[in-house]
């Protein structure tokens, strides 16, 4: 599975699903630390990850989507 971890969560995360097999990006990796929300949903979606995070913002996605645009 494609996978995009979010800033909230650890670096040891990518690490234990790279070794089950997962190819894995993180927000850290890519410098988009502190970015809005709307551009880091658009970076999952743009390389065609899963996105995982506990941010709950992400849970309303009509504020995603605004964010977006």
């Amino acid at each position: 599975m494609r996978i995009k971890l979010d800033e909230n969560l650890p670096e040891s995360l990518a690490n234990s699903l790279e070794a089950l097999g997962h190819s894995v990006d993180t927000i850290r990796a890519e410098g988009l630390v502190g970015r809005p929300d709307g551009d880091v949903w658009q970076a999952a979606q743009d390389s065609g990850r899963f996105f995982v995070t506990q941010d709950l913002d992400f849970s309303d996605k009509v504020r995603v989507h605004r964010a977006r645009s």
